[in-house]
Order: C-alpha cells, then sequence, then structure tokens
C-alpha cells in the first residue's frame, strides 16, 4: 500500500516558513555582525585641491555589552583619514556611552564633527519593527531622555571633535582647513536651516581652496537643498540605516525620511536647481536594541576619498 504523498498546500507552507527561519538566523545571528568598511571616491574639491579622506560613521546606537561592535570601531583609527564625520545616533541605551568610551577613544586627535540624532537624546523604546516598513517612525514621548550633556563632553572635551547642530565651524586638519555646518534631526524638526547662512558668514573670508562640505543626521530633500543651495561641495547624511531589512537584487524597502529609495545608502549625486553634488548616505553601524536584525544591508562605516573637479562648481 503505498504512502500518500504531502499536499502540496503543505509543503510550500513549510517550505516559506523554512526559508523564514533561515533568514531571521542570517540577520539576526550573522549579518548584524559583518562590519564593513565601504570604500569609495567622489570629485567634489576645488580644482588642485589635495585629496581628503574622510571617514564616516553613523547610527551606533551602542549599548554597553555590544563588544564586536566597539572592538570593530575602535580599529578604524588604523585607517588614518584626515577627517572623522560623525551623523548621529550614536546611543541605544541609557548606558550606551560606555560602549562609546571603548569604541571611539582611539580617534583622539584625528579631527572630527558631529550632530544629533534623536537617540542621541531620547532613549530608544519598544514598538512594532514591521511598523517600520508602514510609515516613517514618530517620537514617543515616553522615551527615556539621555545624558546628551555627558555624550557631548566627551566627543568634544576628550576626542576633540566639533559640534555643528544647527551651525557651522572650521577645523584644521595639518596645515588644511576645512569648512563644515550641519542641522541636528530633520526627522524630529530639529534643524534650523535659516540659521545656517549667519552661521557660514561668521566663518569669515575662505580661500577658493577651502572645502565646504555639509552634515546632517536626517537626509531629508527640503535639508539636501537648502545644502546645495548654500554651497556644499558634498553632503554627509546617517539615519535610514539603508533600509536595515533589504531585499536581495531590489534594495531598500523603506528610508524612514523623503530621501529617494535609491539613495537611501551609498554614494549617489544630489541635484537641484543647476548643482549637482556627491552625497553620501551610510547604512550605519548598528540598530535598535529592540530591532536586532540586519538583511542585505550590512553595518557599515565608509572611508570617502574626496578629490578634485576638473572644474568649479
Amino acid at each position: 500500500m503505498s504512502r500518500r504523498s504531502a499536499h502540496p498546500a503543505l509543503v510550500a507552507l513549510g517550505a516559506a516558513g523554512a526559508v523564514g527561519v533561515a533568514c531571521a538566523v542570517w540577520g539576526i545571528g550573522i549579518e548584524r555582525y559583518l562590519f564593513t568598511v565601504r570604500e569609495a571616491t567622489a570629485a567634489a574639491l576645488p580644482p588642485r585641491s589635495a585629496p581628503l579622506r574622510v571617514l564616516h560613521i553613523s547610527d551606533a546606537h551602542m549599548a554597553p555589552w555590544q563588544h564586536r561592535k566597539q572592538d570593530w570601531l575602535a580599529s578604524l583609527a588604523e585607517l588614518e583619514p584626515d577627517l572623522i564625520i560623525n551623523t548621529g545616533d550614536n546611543l541605544g541605551h541609557q548606558d550606551g556611552l560606555i560602549g562609546v568610551r571603548r569604541a571611539f577613544e582611539p580617534f583622539a586627535g584625528i579631527p572630527g564633527v558631529f550632530v544629533h540624532g534623536s537617540n542621541d537624546v531620547h532613549g530608544p523604546t519598544p514598538r512594532n519593527p514591521l511598523r517600520y516598513l508602514v510609515a516613517p517612525s514618530r517620537r514617543n514621548e515616553k522615551a527615556q531622555p539621555l545624558d546628551t550633556a555627558a555624550l557631548n563632553r566627551f566627543l568634544e572635551k576628550e576626542i576633540g571633535w566639533t559640534q555643528i547642530n544647527n551651525t557651522a565651524a572650521s577645523v584644521q586638519a595639518g596645515d588644511r582647513r576645512i569648512d563644515l555646518f550641519g542641522v541636528s534631526d530633520a526627522h524630529r524638526e530639529w534643524d534650523d536651516l535659516d540659521a545656517l547662512p549667519g552661521a557660514i558668514a561668521r566663518l569669515g573670508e575662505r580661500d577658493a581652496s577651502t572645502p565646504l562640505l555639509g552634515v546632517t543626521h536626517a537626509p531629508y530633500q527640503r535639508v539636501l537643498n537648502r545644502f546645495t543651495d548654500l554651497g556644499a561641495q558634498a553632503i554627509f547624511g546617517g539615519h535610514t540605516h539603508g533600509g536595515q531589512v533589504c531585499l536581495p537584487f531590489y534594495g531598500t524597502l523603506v528610508a524612514n525620511c523623503d530621501i529617494p529609495l535609491k539613495q537611501a545608502k551609498g554614494l549617489s549625486t544630489w541635484a537641484h536647481d543647476g548643482r549637482s553634488i556627491p552625497l553620501n548616505v551610510s547604512a550605519g553601524i548598528g540598530h535598535s536594541i529592540y530591532a536586532p536584525v540586519r538583511f542585505a544591508c550590512r553595518p557599515e562605516a565608509t572611508l570617502l576619498t574626496l578629490t578634485a573637479r576638473d572644474t568649479p562648481a
């Protein structure tokens, strides 16, 4: 007597379940630890400028127990960049500064700037991660306040980086002046774009060879357009996590802001009102402790070499 074969629907359901389990194991147990340095080059600087090697780090969302992430970040100091740009969301836990210290202390002495993301101010809260696929995240009024002042003291006083939330600054990289301006988290509407023209003017007269770079946590189009109008020669952003959970051979599903999905991670060109400039959006290093997964979107930092343009912008 022959054994009856399984119903095709049950076979399909079982196969789908197996694939789902495999994807979960990969995204939760493996890929989120596959830290990657993405290297890229963009022609952005004034003609005849020397190359500028920028280490772009973003969205560490650090918790104190995340030692693999901390060790990897600390190792990036060996790249010896000319400049570090940190686009925020450094903290992911009320004691996250413990891990940030361990990760960033080797960067002391390397010039750098930073802006805030919301998770430099408010801690993460439990939420259904599927809601992220439906609409941009909203602020939870019950979120625990974080010690932003302590984070700022560490980054500014101990590491030597410059905060550029809604302001501009000049930093010295060797014998080279670099001008930068930035805004606080546009996702929370903490950006003050109207403050930037005056802040840039207060930097004083700029030599034609002085780079001018724009820095934002959340790369909303209103921010990117205004940065372009203000003469930024390149823009750096984070926030999107590159989608965090992506589809192989398709890419990013959501960006958590209004940037086009095809520009939600990596190096692209932002065009506005007749100008086109390099835009680097970091896929970020971490994730919320309540959504510990990455799929088809490895955690990353970027080593971006800015080179001279052939012609003025």
